[in-house]
């Protein structure tokens, strides 16, 4: 028989690539009351799979056999349409009080069908101190059989408040080589593909998905790194700047156009009126109204999260020359162009290098801080330049 220990990436864990001391821990939580606790806080680095382990532990909790991943239980509760699992996201900047509020009244409620009550907060770094302090009081003092899950990429990212009364799961960075295996198995990703992709995307489960797939997020990555080696005075690096500007606008235009289009059709259809009218009445006008600030919203987190991104991979260059100049045998993220990291590693000394990465982290800081973000790019753009 199978056990946590011998083999934990089995049933409804099976995607957690990588996690396997984190999901022994939950996995014996599922099988033993006793380890059992009200709430839990699972971090981990982005694209470690928080989420993945919160929809899965949720699954394992009403499902009869722990977590076998066939049942009707299992395959509810994991999309989240079990009547006593709700997973709760948002795609705005925060998380607001009122939406707290209602988390509160249906933790109160006893569980319908299931064993427990579960709410998984995906997004529960982007609790402010208003919607936070809304449901302390439903986390320290829970309902019976209420489990609440918060996700978060680290656990600083957190109220103090609300981690001081939860359990701590940390995820790791999956290693490559299981993001690829995992790409292969679920996605039928050829081998080669799925490795150069887990290692582009630093192990980002989600991302080095959608690189293997998408040719184009792939030539916006080589456009992006290429950015180290052309940056080479003033002129150059504020037009980087406003290229990854450009990359970042460009694919928000690609996700959300046709998106926001058809959420405002629906809406039109869904209040009887006609979608092709030059003009509506005043109550469907306030409504679309609302819709068009959620949409400009959710347009501004989107391109916060394509600019840290592209960022991200960025720094994966300056990393890499570091770690090439130092001479050590890690190997390196952008392995295929290791034409790159070797111009970068020849013009900037180590120090340079650690300074150029530094920038960036300031640049993903500043924009996280709400300043503009082509200030903030070609603020950092300036100090990557090579040095003549």
């Amino acid at each position: 028989m199978t056990t946590p220990e011998t083999d934990p990436l089995t049933g409804i864990w099976r995607d957690l690539a990588g996690q396997e001391p984190a999901v022994t821990v939950l996995r014996r939580a599922v099988a033993d009351p006793a380890l059992m606790t009200h709430a839990w806080l699972i971090t981990g680095p982005p694209g470690s799979g928080r989420s993945t382990a919160a929809r899965a532990f949720a699954a394992a909790l009403q499902c009869p056999s722990g977590g076998c991943g066939e049942c009707r239980e299992c395959h509810t509760a994991y999309e989240g349409s079990h009547a006593d699992v709700d997973l709760v996201s948002t795609e705005g900047l925060q998380i607001k009080v009122d939406q707290a509020r209602e988390l509160v009244q249906l933790a109160a409620r006893a569980p319908s069908v299931g064993r427990y009550r579960v709410i998984v907060i995906e997004d529960a770094d982007r609790l402010n101190d208003y919607s936070g302090n809304g449901l302390l009081k439903a986390i320290e003092e829970p309902s019976p059989r209420t489990v609440w899950l918060l996700c978060a990429p680290s656990v600083e990212d957190v109220l103090i408040t609300l981690r001081s009364r939860s359990r701590q799961v940390r995820l790791r960075t999956p290693p490559a080589a299981s993001v690829a295996q995992l790409l292969t198995r679920r996605d039928g990703i050829e081998a080669p593909m799925a490795l150069y992709a887990a290692r582009a995307a630093q192990s980002h489960i989600g991302q080095a998905r959608r690189l293997a797939r998408d040719e184009g997020a792939r030539i916006r990555r080589h456009q992006v790194v290429g950015l180290a080696g052309r940056i080479t005075g003033v002129g150059e690096a504020v037009g980087a700047a406003a290229d990854l500007m450009a990359i970042a606008e460009e694919e928000k235009q690609a996700a959300l156009t046709e998106r926001n289009a058809s959420e405002r059709e629906r809406l039109v259809l869904t209040l009887g009126a006609d979608p092709a009218a030059r003009t509506q009445p005043p109550h469907i006008r306030a409504q679309l109204s609302a819709l068009e600030r959620e949409q400009k919203t959710r347009a501004t987190r989107f391109t916060r999260d394509v600019i840290d991104r592209t960022l991200i991979d960025l720094l994966s260059v300056y990393r890499d020359a570091l770690v090439s100049s130092a001479g050590g045998g890690v190997e390196l993220v952008n392995q295929d162009n290791a034409a790159l990291v070797g111009q970068v590693a020849r013009a900037f000394s180590p120090a340079g290098l650690l300074g150029a990465m530094d920038a960036i982290g300031l640049a993903r800081e500043r924009i996280a801080a709400n300043v503009p973000p082509l200030l903030a790019l070609e603020a950092m753009a300036i100090s990557l330049q090579l040095p003549r």
